[in-house]
């Protein structure tokens, strides 16, 4: 009886052993993909504080209902802030350059709180008549680094 006690004990011993080793491996693994946003600018004015909405996005991090704030309004090209709802520091960094038609690049640097390691190189595709319609998509590579 003895026996299969002390067995049992270092199986158990091994099994957490094993998870406490693992563990940190799998939080040190980037993780990468394609993402792909839908996002609506209806309330994006081109004046300071301007911003576009998220209204659907593949990543867990961007949930619906962030917010892509420009500043540098009233420009094809502006340094951009993506900040989900809810509290904390939890903010990617990028830039945005658009050409007239509304379509162009998103490129993401760097980030805080979740979006720490968050890179992305994103494609903007204006959907409908840029005189009309505030909806846009993008789409790209995305990876968060260890």
């Amino acid at each position: 009886m003895a026996q299969h006690r002390k067995r049992l004990f270092l199986g158990s011993f091994s099994i957490v052993a094993l998870a406490v080793a693992v563990a940190p491996l799998a939080s040190a693994t980037p993780r990468s993909g394609t993402l792909k946003v839908y996002k609506e600018c209806s309330e994006y004015t081109g004046l300071s504080g301007s911003f576009c909405t998220i209204k659907s996005s593949n990543l867990k991090e961007i949930a619906a209902g962030s917010k892509v704030f420009y500043l540098q309004p009233k420009s094809l090209a502006s340094d951009v802030i993506l900040d989900p709802p809810g509290p904390g520091n939890d903010k990617a960094y990028g830039r945005c350059s658009l050409n007239k038609a509304g379509n162009g690049t998103c490129v993401f640097t760097r980030g805080t709180g979740v979006f720490k390691g968050f890179q992305a190189k994103l494609r903007v595709t204006h959907l409908g008549d840029p005189s009309a319609s505030p909806f846009y998509y993008w789409d790209g590579p995305y990876s968060f680094g260890p």
